[in-house]
């Protein structure tokens, strides 16, 4: 950990990435990455590892709208894994957003300074979690974990980045909605979410949740049901009562 120091003011390594698209290998450089560009970067110690999974890749690709209105092109994660790995992540997670990018020989890890040893664990060599603003490929700003045992995850984070960028950035409310295919009321609630450009997470019937459940969590047996930041709304008729309650606070 004694070679890991921040690199604010500095430029980014210049290394080529070997990645994969439409099976084929495509080199992408340093250059191609940040040159003239904005850039956000976090890098992670695996991918497919559960806080990698379940927080830090999730929540820059539900932010990534609001990070291209502040004025960012792209958001990049990397980790020291190979591209077919990092491939399969993507698919899995479903992370359009973001782009991942291999570090298979750990030489981008290595020239920023954050290559540590994991072989306690079986990982040999990976990068320590950090996140980065990089502008023409000069690091601008970066968010790095603090030098404790384990993998803490305290100020890589997407919120902890954008608040840098944009203190009053207009964040997305959490929306969930659970539904079932063919359900023509489910298919109102979802039209009047996409209309006012309010992304939503589907919950589906047979698929993700049973009826049980959404007997537990709502006290009822139909769908759709929505929650909103952790509030249970209602079905569609509720849902379009909340927004309509919504838009008149905000005229």
């Amino acid at each position: 950990m004694s070679n890991i120091s921040n690199r604010e003011g500095q430029q980014v390594p210049s290394v080529t990435f070997r990645t994969r698209a439409d099976g084929d290998w495509v080199d992408v450089t340093s250059d191609e990455l940040f040159s003239g560009r904005t850039v956000v970067v976090f890098a992670l110690p695996g991918a497919f590892t559960p806080t990698c999974s379940s927080t830090h890749l999730p929540r820059y690709n539900e932010l990534a709208p609001v990070f291209r209105e502040n004025g960012v092109d792209e958001i990049v994660c990397i980790s020291v894994n190979d591209a077919f790995v990092m491939d399969a992540w993507g698919e899995q997670q479903e992370a359009e957003n973001v782009r991942l990018i291999p570090d298979g020989n750990g030489e981008f890890s290595e020239g920023m300074g954050m290559l540590v040893d994991k072989s306690d664990l079986g990982f040999g060599k990976r990068s320590w979690r950090y996140s980065m603003l990089v502008k023409n490929g000069v690091i601008e700003k970066m968010f790095i974990e603090p030098d404790v045992p384990g993998d803490p995850f305290e100020v890589s984070d997407a919120d902890t980045m954008l608040n840098y960028i944009n203190p009053n950035a207009r964040k997305p409310q959490a929306i969930s909605m659970i539904t079932k295919p063919g359900c023509p009321f489910c298919a109102k609630a979802k039209e009047m979410l996409r209309e006012r450009g309010m992304d939503f997470e589907e919950v589906v019937l047979g698929r993700d949740a049973t009826i049980r459940s959404v007997r537990a969590m709502t006290g009822h047996e139909t769908v759709p049901q929505i929650f909103v930041e952790g509030d249970y709304i209602g079905g569609s008729e509720a849902l379009e009562a909340w927004l309509q309650q919504r838009e008149q606070a905000a005229a």
